[in-house]
């Protein structure tokens, strides 16, 4: 079973009002045909409000949206050709699996032996082969979870919206879903615009990420850029674990500037110098995984003394936490495997980084 040609989706200056709150406020996004888009934020965003005026169950109160260059807003939900799988899966209890998937087609009084076949071909992309006379009941989360993408998948749509589909499962079989969700939109190259507020779903699904908060989007671009260049603190700290160090800038240098963190030290970081001037405050971003840890005595590259605080092992990794100066803290995150040094509680050591790896954010 091959989908429909891949739609393009376009937003245009949308905005959603709920009396005298703008829920959504001006955004515009293309999502490309085949792309996997990823609406991302924390709760009361405006992400599920976006997806459900992409579904048609809700209107624009500004804006439009178009789906392959011609307006869908008036169009209602049935005739958008767009498939939606919720954060609850929504299955009828009292039918079986076979009858849940064949549910839409039914709907478009398809004939018997096609509905047949699209059934099959629906659950054998999702790994459900031999379910078909299984009702919900007797199905895991997960099996559930397929049960409802493959519904989805039946009717061949143009468009995949996915509403937090995973955050009912648990952490393992989250994990696994990520990986076959992220197979088949490969295997199907089907235009998905997937909601989520997990960071670690949108950073290893996506082709793309647009961050939300209070209802516009403050970043968009590649999962790497999201988290390798954060704009903004509220980016930083929502997409993965970050150091915010509070820094002074006291040069301005053709290919970056010169910032004075905790205890003087002097550190280069590499930026935009236009953007900055001598006395301007800001934030360091590091990134815990981007430092590394050296004895007091042996450390000579980027970085500042500090002390080891704290120490979690956690398999495959030890967490550190280690003060630097008075009152700062900062997490640092090394691989357990290899022959590296384990510091213990009072150590003095040397925070090393490279600046590449650093980011200068605004103070806000």
């Amino acid at each position: 079973m091959s989908p429909k040609l891949s739609s393009e989706v376009r937003l245009e200056g949308v905005g959603k009002r709920y009396g005298e709150v703008w829920a959504v406020r001006e955004v515009s996004l293309t999502i490309l045909p085949g792309e996997f888009f990823t609406l991302l934020g924390p709760s009361g965003c405006g992400k599920t409000t976006l997806l459900r005026m992409v579904a048609g169950f809700a209107r624009p109160d500004a804006g439009r949206i178009l789906l392959d260059g011609q307006p869908i807003d008036p169009v209602p939900p049935w005739k958008r050709d767009v498939g939606l799988v919720f954060q609850h899966y929504a299955l009828w209890p009292h039918l079986t699996v076979h009858e849940n998937v064949a549910f839409g087609l039914r709907e478009r009084k398809l004939p018997r032996a096609e509905i047949a076949d699209r059934v099959r071909a629906a659950l054998s992309q999702v790994g459900l082969e031999g379910f078909d006379a299984r009702r919900p009941s007797q199905l895991s989360g997960g099996q559930q979870q397929r049960v409802a993408l493959a519904r989805t998948l039946a009717v061949q749509p143009r468009l995949l919206l996915l509403d937090e589909p995973l955050s009912n499962l648990d952490a393992q079989l989250r994990a696994q879903m990520r990986l076959e969700l992220a197979r088949l939109q490969r295997d199907l190259a089907i235009t998905t615009i997937y909601v989520t507020h997990d960071q670690a779903e949108a950073l290893s699904l996506s082709n793309r990420v647009a961050v939300l908060q209070g209802g516009s989007v403050v970043q968009e671009g590649t999962p790497e850029d999201i988290y390798l260049r954060p704009h903004s603190r509220f980016v930083a700290e929502f997409v993965g674990a970050a150091n915010l160090l509070p820094v002074q800038v006291v040069e301005v240098r053709e290919t970056g500037v010169l910032v004075e963190a905790v205890a003087g030290t002097r550190l280069p970081v590499p930026t935009d110098p236009t953007r900055w001037r001598p006395g301007s405050r800001a934030l360091l971003c590091l990134r815990p995984e981007a430092l590394r840890l050296e004895e007091a005595a042996l450390g000579r590259g980027t970085g500042f003394l500090a002390t080891v605080a704290a120490r979690v092992f956690e398999g495959d990794r030890h967490i550190y936490e280690v003060k630097v100066g008075e009152g700062t803290h900062l997490r640092v995150e090394l691989p357990a495997l290899g022959e590296g040094r384990i510091f213990r509680l009072g150590d003095r050591i040397r925070v090393e980084f490279s600046a590449e790896g650093a980011v200068l954010l605004p103070e806000p």
